[in-house]
């Protein structure tokens, strides 16, 4: 049994939750007063709270029978982060061109799905594993393929037919989900009076799947 659920949290929850990326750095500063400072991840960690999405009764039972749907944290799930959910950002139209995921060597076939931010420092490539069905787009060498190749939306992973020559650039457009899971076994929940009730926190945070 998989401990992941190909299911998007309605996204009315996520449109009202807060939260973002987090990092973890070890900081230690020298008796000159000087810092040294350690990446103690590799990749950034969405975490949110979806307390604040919760306006109505019917949608703390709605929100409540996912919870429980899902077992706590126990199983993942697919989370439309609404502040990056696309391969470029603003809102100008998705293209294939967006983002260079490879460049081909003339025998490999399969290529995951890549976003990068920054350019001129430390450019960051996080992977992109859980595309939205139907909204990838893929190009070879500057030219949009209308076939030949496949996009698997549970694991962001592009396979083509036939492998791209040598040298050829390989890019593509997508929107996506972030994968995420409850980080809570407990909703604390505050009933003030009839049909209408509370829930103090809600934590999701993201996974690697």
């Amino acid at each position: 049994m998989t401990d992941f659920h190909e299911i998007l949290l309605p996204t009315d929850f996520s449109e009202g939750s807060h939260g973002g990326p987090q990092r973890r750095t070890q900081i230690v500063t020298l008796r000159s007063g000087r810092e040294e400072r350690n990446a103690l991840w590799a990749h950034s960690r969405r975490r949110f709270d979806l307390r604040y999405s919760v306006k109505s009764y019917a949608k703390l039972q709605e929100l409540v029978a996912f919870w429980e749907e899902r077992m706590g944290r126990l199983y993942g799930f697919r989370f439309r982060d609404w502040s990056d959910w696309r391969s470029r950002n603003g809102v100008d139209p998705i293209t294939p061109l967006d983002q260079t995921i490879a460049i081909g060597d003339g025998g490999t076939k399969t290529f995951q799905l890549t976003k990068s931010y920054g350019s001129a420092f430390a450019p960051y490539t996080r992977q992109i594993r859980k595309p939205v069905a139907g909204s990838v787009r893929v190009a070879v060498a500057g030219v949009e393929q209308m076939s030949g190749w496949s996009a698997d939306t549970t694991t962001g992973i592009v396979t083509f037919a036939s492998a791209p020559a040598l040298g050829q650039i390989i890019s593509a457009g997508y929107q996506f989900d972030v994968p995420m899971r409850f980080d809570t076994d407990e909703l604390d929940k505050e009933l003030r009076h009839f049909l209408i009730g509370a829930i103090e926190s809600i934590p999701v945070v993201e996974i690697v799947v």
